[in-house]
């Protein structure tokens, strides 16, 4: 990270630092990535959640864009984002938000993979005259949600939308499954296989006279990793913009790619077990644990020194409400922690850390502060 700047030794810890320079790099890498490969990026917005850091991530506030909730969804759409695709099953009971942002001028896109919720959206459009833009979600790997390329419910539910005037946009996938990828390769077979999957789907609603103009595929691993894109129209990952442990150890980023870490302070001393505890538990750090089967298990996250250099060998291994516990390796004494002492530690799961904050300070390029307020809520 940049030099530290002083008044970072000020601030109330913990605190959630995002490094400003190297954000930066890693949302222009992946956007020079995909435009390489002929596509679009849909940039999911749910890490951050936060309107100054879609300032950075989208090239315009025109520009398509994912979200996971509605509560996202009415934040950047009243900062001016105009096409949101809201990535998470729709239910009857948020038509009436979805209505109403669609109503202000935003193309607000949402999902489904059941005649169910179909009927309901059908419904929701007759008696409302509110004209609903749908994808219908692929199951690529078996998971999580979605139905399979092959399933006739595909078709059902197309056909549901055509007959009742009802707008088929998209088909799309996500490769959820690569997050348990071993090798590169594994990587880059998952980010073939989403696209197969998309374009089976497709071929299926083609052969009976049914259009559907977008396929969107993603992940950050698969994003990263895609060798062939063609007839892919967009590609959606979320977690690029900051990465974390769990990205490192599937080898996606490097360590200097972390942009995000929660800065925490040496508030005891257990000399006896040389155990430093700290004023960051889960309630700064999150309680997950993504790293845990993978080939290096980083405890609540990797502890660096307060320039941001990695303590080889040093995690937050226990976590309380309000308190973290560093056990220090045999290289390293408490003696040489004193209370007070700014530590930052990586995160293992960027979202689910960054979830814990209700804002996030930045350290800028030229040394400065900044602050970026985190939208609420769902």
């Amino acid at each position: 990270m940049p030099t530290s700047s002083h008044w970072l030794n000020d601030e109330q810890t913990p605190f959630l630092l995002i490094d400003e320079v190297r954000f930066a790099r890693n949302v222009g890498r992946l956007a020079t990535r995909i435009n390489r490969l002929g596509c679009q990026l849909r940039p999911h917005l749910k890490t951050l959640r936060s309107v100054d850091a879609a300032k950075y991530i989208l090239p315009n506030f025109h520009a398509p864009a994912t979200v996971s909730t509605l509560a996202e969804a009415e934040a950047f759409a009243q900062a001016g984002c105009t096409d949101l695709l809201y990535a998470v099953g729709i239910v009857p009971a948020k038509l009436a938000r979805v209505a109403e942002l669609i109503r202000s001028g935003v193309k607000l896109h949402i999902l489904l993979d059941t005649e169910a919720q179909a009927q309901a959206v059908i419904d929701y459009q007759k008696h409302h005259n509110v004209p609903f833009s749908v994808f219908i979600e692929i199951d690529c790997d078996d998971h999580r949600g979605g139905l399979a390329p092959q399933d006739p419910q595909i078709l059902a539910i197309a056909q549901m939308l055509h007959d009742n005037q009802v707008t088929l946009t998209g088909l799309m996938t996500h490769s959820g499954g690569s997050y348990s990828a071993q090798t590169s390769d594994e990587i880059r077979q998952a980010a073939a296989q989403e696209c197969q999957a998309v374009k089976v789907a497709t071929q299926q609603l083609q052969a009976h006279g049914l259009t559907c103009p977008v396929l969107s595929v993603g992940s950050t691993p698969t994003a990263h990793f895609a060798e062939d894109l063609d007839g892919i129209t967009e590609v959606r990952a979320g977690v690029y913009t900051t990465f974390d442990l769990v990205m490192y150890n599937l080898g996606v980023c490097q360590l200097n790619d972390i942009a995000m870490s929660v800065v925490t302070s040496v508030i005891g001393h257990n000399a006896a077990k040389n155990w430093l505890l700290v004023d960051a538990g889960w309630m700064a750090l999150s309680r997950d644990r993504g790293t845990a089967k993978q080939h290096c298990d980083y405890g609540y996250g990797l502890v660096c020194d307060s320039m941001g250099q990695p303590l080889s060998g040093c995690h937050v291994t226990q976590v309380n409400q309000e308190h973290g516990v560093i056990e220090l390796p045999d290289n390293l004494n408490v003696s040489q922690f004193p209370i007070g002492t700014q530590l930052r530690v990586l995160p293992n799961h960027a979202c689910a850390t960054a979830a814990m904050h209700q804002s996030y300070t930045v350290l800028k390029a030229d040394g400065s502060k900044a602050v970026w307020p985190r939208i609420l809520g769902w």
